[in-house]
């Protein structure tokens, strides 16, 4: 697979990610551990050379599963982890106190079977914390040699530029796709001036832009879709239109839904690195050859022409995680 440099970091990963967090958590029920290694390691086997997990995501498992498989080869892979949250549970608040950043380092570190992080996210923007002390921070554990590179989800503009004034920040990592396109207008912009990669999470808009859910699909219990605006019946139902003309898309460049919806996000900018997740075998394969498609300039075009047509319904956060986002 073709590498990609997350902005001007130096830090090279392959052109698309795996996102972990479906293995263990967000998704259902968490797969079977063996099979969660094996899916890893047939990532890395296909050139994935790009990981992304989180201490809140089980909490905690996903980490060590991560960490079990790429054990091999652990040298020649990037792996990104994240802090943030009080005792690991999206559920308890946030904490990026310099404390619990350092404890979660060392914490993950041991999950993760590894010497050093190669990037350290914060999962979400503190409003107890000032930026500058969570900075300062990972730019301690920069200089001590427990982690390689500073990075930042979910926030906003002002928050990247105070950042990085203490610490430059690599990646920012935040939702992007063909139906959550708000980071052009002020997002892009910025990184792009200051030289920070984009790693978009959800790139498939959570499952939706595959075509293989509808306004009939049922989900787990455990599914953080039940609690999602977009995802409710009526809106699923209301946005079946630009799955449809996704689907069409495709279709007319022999390629699948989700291989044209990826090859999109790359072709945005050369330092955008899309990590989708997925628990099955075949649907990685899938994903992987979304990296092998060039979309031009007529493409592009026709693709944004159409979508820019049909507003998309729903929220993509219910409103009480609505307030963890953009700050």
């Amino acid at each position: 697979m073709q590498k990609r440099l997350i902005g001007r970091s130096g830090l090279e990963v392959s052109a698309l990610g795996l996102g972990c967090m479906g293995l263990s958590y967000g998704y259902g029920p968490a797969t079977n551990k063996q099979d969660a290694i094996n899916l890893i390691r047939a990532a890395f086997d296909k050139g994935v050379t790009f990981f992304d997990t989180a201490e809140a995501y089980g909490p905690f498992i996903n980490e060590e599963v991560l960490g079990e498989a790429l054990a091999p080869f652990r040298n020649e892979v990037v792996i990104a982890t994240k802090f943030g949250f009080k005792e690991g549970n999206t559920m308890l608040g946030m904490d990026s106190r310099p404390e619990n950043i350092r404890a979660v380092a060392d914490a993950s570190l041991k999950r993760l079977r590894t010497d050093v992080i190669d990037l350290f996210y914060q999962h979400r923007v503190d409003p107890a914390v000032p930026i500058e002390d969570v900075a300062g921070t990972v730019k301690d554990l920069i200089r001590e040699g427990k982690v390689k590179h500073f990075g930042l989800s979910e926030a906003g503009v002002e928050t990247i530029r105070k950042a990085h004034a203490v610490q430059p920040v690599a990646a920012l990592q935040s939702e992007y796709s063909l139906w959550w396109r708000e980071p052009e207008a002020q997002i892009l912009p910025t990184l792009e001036e200051l030289g920070i990669g984009f790693v978009p999470f959800s790139p498939l808009g959570k499952g939706f832009l595959t075509g293989k859910i509808d306004n009939s699909t049922t989900f787990d219990k455990t599914d953080f879709r039940t609690i999602v605006p977009r995802f409710s019946e009526e809106n699923r139902k209301a946005n079946q239109v630009l799955v449809d003309l996704l689907g069409k898309l495709a279709n007319d460049r022999q390629a699948t839904s989700a291989q044209i919806a990826l090859a999109w996000l790359l072709a945005q900018k050369t330092w955008i690195v899309p990590i989708p997740g997925t628990t099955k075998l075949h649907r990685l394969e899938e994903n992987i050859g979304a990296a092998a498609i060039t979309l031009g300039e007529a493409d592009l075009n026709e693709i944004n022409s159409a979508f820019s047509a049909i507003p998309v319904q729903g929220d993509r956060y219910p409103a009480h995680l609505q307030k963890r986002v953009g700050n």
